[in-house]
């Protein structure tokens, strides 16, 4: 064979071995992500030729697949699409699926590995292939009352409840909302005209769970977190004195960061710990956080999972942030849950519900069975102790602290014969914070002396009280009757 030939012979075999390996990574390396991708409409066309499985909340499946006699034999329906949407996603010829429908898609398609006997068994009967099912950890009354409270009034804000001691999310509302049965009609025209109502800001991105995939300035809520850091580390207890002047000048700047109304928190020159988080001041708070210190706040923070970055419900889950802090008067700042402090409605969720399960922090989870196609169940959900958090002292010295600050808030809507501890939050935010409506926040847990429920409330951009709202106007009504819907399904 002569030189050119020989060449041309190698730069041949060359060109095949990479193609066979080009094939092997396709389809053997990257075949579930390309199987998985919500883009692929090979894998969706072929689904469609079976029943999915159902997502089931409280014993209704709240997605369904009803047959249509047409070419598109499996049609996805959805009850009381809105309602739920946040949990249990969409699922579209065109664009694919979100939330449950993703996350859980293997289980609902059949492919998921705790279905492969039923699957042999299927191909050995001839009998027609389906999907499992995905029982949810929501109460139907718990999610219906979280969304109406948020609808009725207009807001726009997300809604988290959880059972302290185990982590079973109990409620997970986002509003504006949307219907998945337009995202998932056979009609392109319907779903290409759902979907661009769905991704519009001008409407509020209703595909977005604020609940989970948003974050926001935790305002005085925050100060809860604070409050843990301080009494783990020995560096205050509830009657420790701090500043009760309206203002602290931020150390080494000229900068005053001012209480609500640039009010005084006491007719004296101090006010105690307690007394602090019962009347919100953001002067005291500033001061204590400059008491911890970065690092043990930045520890604290942590141990309630804050900047954990991998949660999943299995839905993803954004992460909270504590933020930068390059100076004493940036922690000032962050002590009062503002500067670059971030968490979802989920993690503000998990910190109460830590507090109330005595300092130890569960895994919060939204499944809470995985169900063949008979509704047998081939798993379960295991409750999961992630963290201590703090020890079972500071978190009944906490627990007192909100008791006192729920005592101290507006009447509306509270729950006559149950004790609940709770903290509210104004948060500021965006570029021009004193001439932009804050977010409005309630964390709470009930009943104080034996929780049942922890919730997290969060109306954003003021709500309808513009630059007039308080977290404990926008948002404590709306979960004081959250609570009382958990505590009523709990008896």
């Amino acid at each position: 064979m002569n030189t050119p030939i020989r060449r041309v012979a190698l730069a041949v075999m060359g060109m095949v071995v990479l193609l066979l390996l080009n094939a092997t990574y396709v389809q053997v390396v990257r075949a579930d992500t390309y199987r998985t991708d919500p883009r692929n409409r090979r894998v969706l066309l072929d689904e469609y030729s079976r029943p999915r499985g159902q997502i089931i909340a409280g014993g209704l499946p709240v997605a369904n697949s009803v047959e249509t006699g047409g070419e598109l034999r499996f049609l996805r329906a959805y009850l009381n699409g809105p309602l739920y949407a946040p949990v249990t996603g969409y699922y579209s010829l065109r664009y694919g699926s979100g939330g449950i429908e993703h996350s859980m898609d293997s289980v609902l398609n059949g492919s998921d590995g705790r279905l492969f006997v039923r699957r042999l068994s299927d191909l050995i009967t001839g009998r027609e292939p389906s999907g499992g099912s995905v029982e949810l950890t929501i109460n139907p009354a718990v999610q219906r009352v979280a969304y109406d409270q948020l609808t009725r009034r207009g807001y726009t804000g997300a809604v988290v409840a959880i059972k302290p001691s185990t982590g079973e999310i109990l409620a997970m509302v986002s509003t504006p909302s949307y219907d998945p049965n337009q995202l998932s009609a056979h009609d392109s025209a319907e779903q290409e005209a759902a979907w661009n109502a769905d991704t519009s800001a001008r409407r509020g991105s209703p595909l977005t769970n604020r609940a989970v995939a948003s974050t926001y300035p935790p305002g005085s809520s925050f100060k809860l977190v604070v409050s843990a850091a301080a009494f783990e580390d020995g560096k205050a207890t509830p009657g420790t004195p701090l500043t009760a002047a309206s203002a602290l000048q931020l150390q080494d700047t000229t900068t005053l960061l001012h209480n609500f109304a640039d009010e005084p928190c006491g007719p004296g020159a101090t006010v105690t710990l307690t007394q602090a988080l019962v009347r919100s001041c953001n002067a005291s708070f500033a001061q204590l956080a400059g008491i911890v210190g970065e690092n043990d706040l930045r520890k604290q923070a942590q141990l309630f999972g804050i900047g954990q970055q991998d949660l999943s419900i299995p839905i993803p889950v954004a992460a909270s942030t504590l933020g930068a802090v390059p100076d004493v008067a940036a922690l000032q700042q962050s002590g009062i849950g503002q500067r670059d402090v971030a968490l979802t409605p989920l993690q503000n969720a998990v910190i109460v519900a830590t507090i109330a399960n005595g300092g130890v922090r569960m895994r919060p989870e939204l499944v809470r069975h995985i169900l063949a196609p008979d509704l047998s169940v081939l798993d379960s959900f295991v409750p999961e102790q992630v963290d201590t958090a703090m020890s079972r002292s500071t978190a009944d010295q906490i627990r007192t602290m909100m008791v006192a600050a729920e005592n101290s808030y507006p009447n509306e809507g509270k729950i006559k014969g149950v004790s609940i501890a709770a903290k509210t939050g104004t948060a500021e935010h965006g570029t021009d914070p004193k001439n932009t409506p804050p977010d409005g926040w309630y964390v709470a847990f009930a009943p104080a002396d034996n929780p049942q429920v922890a919730i997290a409330v969060l109306v954003e951009n003021g709500g309808d009280r513009n630059l007039a709202a308080t977290g404990g106007s926008l948002a404590s009504p709306i979960g004081r009757a959250v609570i009382a819907a958990a505590l009523q399904g709990a008896r």
